[in-house]
């Protein structure tokens, strides 16, 4: 198959499985292991990285009403050493109170975890350990809490959840969501303040990706401009439909369906994995 159509594919994977809960990195290990795809490029962690940058510029896109309010309104507190009862500055430090564990987790470890653990049989366990904390989480929540009512040891708890997702399979959003269900919150608000949390962590994680390549620590795999825009505009493109969707969807449903795609999926790479002597 062509390279730009297997880059247009990995966008909208990426796109898609950033913002549901069923876990982008394990799907970009997963997809091109299921098709057989081998191209280096598509393969590559620095391609990961350009996906994430439009699923970035994705989330910027959809809150940017959010972040043009919350930035003023933490670097108010600063100045004024006060949250003053405004709700978009005790939102933005909660923000900030969130992102720390993630931040510091993924200095210390992501490129550990990046070289160790990309294996499709290790992916398919954390697809299922996912699910699991995903419908033990629609249980046990009360979802009887607005994001108004999240307390700055809730927000770092939340945050400390999302250290996790630095293993392919796991998931992002669906262990931030799940964290947010487990405090009480509703579906919604959960999955949005899992969004905003994950805008400031995954623009962190590209500079600190894209640094990398600048100081030449990895290098860029060959490839032409084409595959590479057409992936990322697809992420984009993709992500916002996803994220869109899936506000959209959780105000009235559980996320059972992704509990059950991600066991669904997971048998399928065993399957795959196993038939195939790996």
């Amino acid at each position: 198959m062509d390279i730009t159509i297997q880059a247009l594919v990995m966008g909208v994977v990426q796109g898609l499985t950033e913002f549901l809960p069923v876990s982008s990195s394990g799907h970009l290990i997963v997809v091109p292991y299921l098709f057989g795809w081998t191209d280096p490029f598509i393969t590559s962690l620095e391609f990961t990285v350009m996906l994430h940058i439009g699923t970035l510029v994705a989330l910027l896109a959809y809150f940017w009403r959010d972040w043009l309010r919350l930035v003023p309104a933490g670097l108010a507190t600063i100045r004024d050493r006060s949250l003053r009862g405004d709700p978009d500055r005790r939102l933005a430090w909660l923000l900030v109170a969130a992102t720390i564990p993630a931040g510091v987790v993924g200095l210390l470890f992501n490129d550990l975890i990046e070289n160790s653990v990309r294996q499709v049989g290790l992916v398919a366990l954390m697809l299922v350990i996912g699910a699991a904390i995903l419908w033990l989480a629609e249980r046990a929540g009360g979802r009887n809490r607005s994001a108004e009512e999240i307390t700055f040891p809730l927000a770092v708890a939340i945050g400390g959840a999302q250290t996790f997702a630095l293993l392919p399979g796991i998931s992002r959003s669906g262990i931030s969501i799940s964290a947010g269900l487990f405090a009480g919150l509703d579906r919604e608000a959960a999955a949005r303040f899992a969004f905003l949390m994950a805008t400031p962590i995954t623009a962190a994680a590209a500079a600190y990706e894209v640094l990398k390549v600048v100081r030449g620590v990895d290098e860029l795999v060959g490839v032409s401009t084409t595959p590479l825009v057409v992936g990322m505009a697809a992420s984009l493109v993709s992500g916002l439909l996803a994220i869109a969707v899936l506000l959209r969807f959780l105000r009235r449903n559980s996320t059972d369906v992704f509990v059950a795609y991600r066991v669904v999926l997971a048998l399928v790479v065993v399957v795959v994995w196993l038939g195939l002597g790996r």
